[in-house]
């Protein structure tokens, strides 16, 4: 099952986009009311994705927005871009880093 997270705007608490959600068995999961760093790491891609990515003039379709989108995430936002709170470090790089560095309560046998 899938989850979407979001803040508790009247859009994400309306019925119809609930069942939509529902229809597509993906679980719904929101920010606590007035706690506004809760949903701060996706508030804070999409002003990387806004200010970084999209085109002055829009997009010329919503499959060629798609694959851009696809495209900055997978290369430029995971690959290239520097993120202060990872202390400079690119997200794979620090996310690499964090795995070689993990220590699991239970061990595989």
């Amino acid at each position: 099952m899938s989850l979407f997270h979001s803040d508790q705007g009247m859009h994400y608490t309306s019925l119809k986009f609930r069942q939509i959600l529902c229809r597509f068995q993906i679980k719904q999961r929101m920010s606590h009311r007035g706690n506004c760093w809760d949903n701060s790491p996706m508030e804070r891609f999409f002003r990387s994705l806004k200010s970084e990515w999209i085109p002055q003039n829009g997009c010329l379709s919503i499959d060629k927005a798609k694959l851009d989108i696809i495209k900055y995430i997978i290369g430029y936002y995971s690959q290239v871009s520097p993120h202060r709170h990872n202390q400079g470090t690119v997200p794979n790089m620090a996310e690499a880093k964090y795995w070689k560095s993990y220590n699991s309560v239970a061990k595989l046998i």
